[in-house]
């Protein structure tokens, strides 16, 4: 084979790759815009679905913190304001080296009671259990670091309840959020894990713990992320749930069936990506046992996140968020096209796979390769611009799509101003910024071929959770 013919092979071999991730996207596009016109035809964001109200199951919140003591009281403060008839909050202190337990003890009147549950889950040794004074439904734990899949762990062993929410200490959530995210558990007995949207909190209005007002970040990496964000919940995981070849349950706000996580061994202190590799592994297990189940995106329950407005934390944060995936999936990588591995061992997890995990290598070669043999003229113009279409134009077009779905549906943003600055972002973001993510995933990947040391992954915050 001549070097020409070389060259051809991975001119359609990077072209091919995607055309293929695009498609995909695309497909998942539509699925999520005939989905998300059901769901908006029988769900009202301003009303609860009366056969519903006042029948939910109780629910234990779990509140894992680490070093939280700037938004710790702010967030459980919120949390006692859901509109859920009966719910407990569970703090877990994971070894904090700040005040976290101390304003906590403040604040809510702790008093200690000796720590002597049943450990059903392993995990790191609980010092001592607080129960609060001014409100029956706290409790706080003070326990030896052992990160945050530990810290959920030692939550689910004391918990009281059957369904169980892991809430990062700072998520905002909407008063009903909790309301809507367990309405699968009612309509269909057979669902394990249900998770909401997740949203950009920087540049909203928030008081007391609560959205007042959605806004956008003057930020540009932060509207980059509203961009991202909105791409991966409205027509990513929406489009994936339809198909119950859901994969990905945000950490920072999923509910899960306690029993059916106790009986596959609750979280994995060993992963990094505990939030996927649960869900994952649930995926693996109820295959495997061949038991009926549900794994179900909602998505107008919604909480509200702090994103990173520097490259250095982002990074950490995508390299993270990368070494998370391969090692949930190569953890069961035997489900990949197992003979009873349905919808997501035939379909989820090859896409997750090949365009999500490894994709970050065809993506950085590829484009590092064709900017290489263009610039050497190794290439025609055409095939340079047949590239650039299809890695780019699309990537554009998949991100406005995002939009659309936004607007037909939540529309949070309500001004023009803001869906202005969003298209632009929209467009912006696929001239550097993705491919620049590309290059921290594929860092994502060494890191995790070559075993670097894992963390929670702490982020240095605005105290947006703060009035």
């Amino acid at each position: 084979m001549t070097i020409h013919d070389t060259i051809i092979w991975l001119e359609w071999i990077f072209l091919l790759y995607f055309i293929g991730v695009n498609a995909g996207y695309i497909g998942l596009n539509i699925i999520s815009t005939i989905y998300i016109s059901r769901y908006m035809s029988f769900h009202s964001l301003g009303k609860l679905p009366r056969p519903y109200s006042g029948f939910e199951p109780p629910v234990s919140i779990l509140v894992p913190a680490c070093n939280e003591e700037e938004t710790i009281v702010s967030s459980v403060r919120a949390l006692l304001q859901l509109t859920y008839p009966r719910f407990e909050i569970i703090i877990i202190n994971d070894g904090s080296t700040d005040d976290t337990l101390k304003v906590l003890k403040k604040e809510f009147s702790l008093v200690p009671v000796p720590a002597t549950r049943e450990q059903k889950l392993p995990s790191e040794p609980v010092k001592w259990e607080y129960l609060s004074r001014t409100h029956s439904n706290i409790r706080v734990l003070d326990k030896e670091n052992g990160g945050k899949a530990d810290a959920l762990n030692a939550g689910i062993n004391v918990s009281h309840y059957g369904l169980f929410c892991s809430v990062d200490a700072d998520s905002v959530l909407q008063r009903d959020s909790l309301q809507r995210v367990v309405y699968p558990f009612l309509e269909d007995p057979t669902t394990l894990a249900t998770g909401g949207t997740i949203r950009i909190a920087n540049g909203c209005k928030i008081k007391d713990g609560f959205l007042i007002e959605p806004g956008l970040p003057d930020n540009l990496l932060a509207q980059f992320q509203v961009v991202e964000y909105l791409r991966a919940f409205l027509f990513g995981r929406m489009g994936w749930s339809p198909l119950n070849a859901l994969m990905i349950i945000s950490g920072a706000f999923g509910l899960f069936h306690k029993n059916t996580v106790i009986a596959i061994g609750g979280y994995r202190k060993d992963s990094i990506g505990e939030d996927m590799e649960l869900v994952v592994r649930i995926h693996h297990e109820m295959r495997l046992w061949g038991k009926p189940y549900r794994i179900t995106f909602v998505p107008d329950p919604i909480c509200w996140t702090e994103a990173p407005e520097n490259l250095s934390t982002l990074r950490k944060q995508r390299i993270r968020w990368q070494r998370g995936l391969a090692e949930s999936l190569f953890q069961h990588i035997d489900l990949l096209f197992h003979r009873d591995g349905g919808t997501v061992g035939w379909l989820a997890f090859p896409f997750f796979l090949l365009f999500e995990c490894l994709g970050p290598l065809l993506e950085v070669v590829g484009y590092l390769l064709m900017i290489v043999l263009f610039f050497f003229g190794l290439i025609p113009n055409y095939a340079m611009l047949a590239f650039l279409v299809v890695s780019i134009g699309l990537g554009i077009l998949l991100s406005v799509c995002a939009l659309f779905l936004e607007e037909m549906s939540f529309h949070l943003y309500p001004r023009m101003s803001h869906m202005f600055t969003l298209f632009l972002a929209a467009v912006a973001e696929n001239l550097g910024y993705r491919q620049l993510n590309s290059l921290w995933r594929l860092e994502g990947i060494l890191s995790w071929l070559f075993g670097r040391k894992k963390s929670w992954g702490d982020m240095k915050r605005k105290k947006i959770t703060h009035s």
